[in-house]
């Protein structure tokens, strides 16, 4: 594989268990249930993989204005990774079993420190056992090392996507459940509804029912659609806390329609400050 490539079979993975240049990561989480994640880890695992945790590893403190997965500080982060093993030339593979929802929150990390060796395991976990592959319990002992971080992919701020509203170039993708963007069945933020003039496209119907990412044609058309004519360069993406809108940043890399952005404090950060507008329905 090389460094840009975003995906990773179950085999290509099994070749390099034991390489002391690829670091494999276990994001498995459940938005509901926090634990979930550890307690799924230490009962079985693909050897040689650690745990990161969504919300003490993949995000920084929260505010109560911030969202609810706000981004770390980039130098703590980066040191983590060192602690963690991931020198400059490691690869890194993430990993779940939710079909990359949580996973591709580390794959965009790593682009946002200027890392390009990184790749999501496609059909994670349940990828992995369907092609046979073995589990483990052991703890991976790793060596410490110093991670530099590059200038690398940018975030976008409530206020940059509070200003492109006033425009025409900005195209928001809102990667949430129709429902949630509609304002229905909110159930993980206070308000429910959508950032006004967004789109929504669910980042599951980027997945097929085995969970490995669609064919590159496919989600090439489904949004050349989205865009309805737009430049890449001109999406940004959001969901409810800055999660699954990577999954769908993901997928536009995969179909060749690179250049777009993350808006990483995504709704739960829009919808804390009661001044920003907010729409219902599915427009």
């Amino acid at each position: 594989m090389t460094a840009s490539t975003p995906l990773i079979t179950a085999r290509e993975l099994a070749a390099h268990l034991g390489d002391p240049q690829w670091r494999i990561f276990d994001c498995r989480h459940d938005l509901t249930n926090p634990a979930f994640g550890e307690l799924a880890f230490a009962e079985g695992h693909i050897p040689g993989a650690q745990f990161v945790h969504l919300d003490r590893d993949l995000s920084g403190p929260k505010t109560g204005r911030n969202g609810r997965h706000p981004l770390p500080d980039r130098s703590a982060f980066a040191a983590r990774l060192g602690e963690l093993g991931v020198g400059g030339s490691t690869q890194v593979v993430a990993y779940d079993d939710a079909g990359g929802m949580f996973a591709a929150r580390l794959w965009w990390m790593m682009r946002w420190l200027g890392h390009e060796r990184v790749a999501v395991l496609d059909g994670g976990l349940q990828a992995w056992l369907s092609d046979g592959m073995a589990m483990s319990r052991d703890a991976v002992q790793v060596v410490p090392t110093t991670f530099v971080p590059h200038e690398g992919w940018v975030a976008v701020t409530a206020d940059e996507v509070a200003q492109g509203l006033k425009g025409r170039d900005m195209v928001l993708i809102d990667a949430r459940a129709p429902d949630r963007f509609r304002g229905e069945n909110e159930m993980l933020d206070p308000v429910g509804g959508h950032i006004p003039g967004a789109r929504n496209r669910f980042f599951r119907d980027n997945l097929g029912s085995d969970l490995r990412f669609r064919a590159v044609d496919m989600l090439r058309a489904e949004f050349a659609a989205a865009l309805r004519g737009s430049d890449p360069g001109k999406v940004i993406h959001q969901c409810g806390s800055g999660v699954t809108a990577c999954h769908n940043m993901l997928a536009m890399e995969l179909a060749g329609m690179a250049g777009s952005r993350l808006y990483a404090g995504s709704w739960s950060e829009w919808c804390a400050d009661p001044t920003r507008p907010v729409a219902t329905g599915a427009a």
